[in-house]
């Protein structure tokens, strides 16, 4: 063995110790992945948001990970319910001229609740985990021209949540 495969083989060795690993960051012997629906329980929530959630969670799994999204018997599942979309006031301020009290900025909170069953792995399955996240935004803002983005990166950040509770089991 020469010293580069000696210091190669030294520096890979510790990643193969707990399970299968790849440097997309999945650690999973799971080929497969079905997602069912995730159902919109808020009030608030355009209709369309389970649909949009649904299909950014399957690009982020296919994206960062080697399994296969299937339309039925995967070895992964995900299903759930979209539990909150609330927007609430942040940092109160007063107008100094007339006194009157409000928010400078609002915050928009998204919270989905996710079942996951790991066939390979049935230890790492959870019901009703709760993933939740926001975004602050300037009040003064007209909210209808900011909100898919906005969903879009809130989304983001709770796809990374549920992949590393998940597939990198984290």
């Amino acid at each position: 063995m020469t010293w580069i495969s000696k210091l190669i083989a030294a520096l890979f060795l510790p990643l193969t110790g707990c399970g299968i690993y790849s440097f997309s960051g999945a650690s999973t012997t799971a080929k497969t992945v079905k997602i069912d629906q995730f159902y919109n329980l808020t009030d608030l929530a355009p209709a369309n948001l389970s649909f949009t959630f649904v299909n950014g969670l399957k690009d982020y799994l296919q994206q960062n990970s080697g399994l296969s999204v299937v339309s039925q018997h995967g070895d992964l599942t995900f299903d759930g319910v979209i539990s909150e979309y609330n927007l609430s006031p942040q940092a109160p301020t007063v107008d100094p001229s007339t006194g009157a009290a409000s928010a400078s900025q609002t915050r928009l909170t998204i919270s989905v609740k996710v079942n996951y069953v790991d066939l390979k792995e049935p230890k790492n399955s959870f019901k009703d985990r709760v993933f939740t996240n926001n975004k602050p935004f300037a009040s003064n803002l007209d909210f209808t021209t900011i909100q898919a983005n906005y969903e879009k990166e809130i989304f983001k950040l709770i796809y990374l949540d549920i992949f590393n509770a998940t597939i990198a089991n984290w």
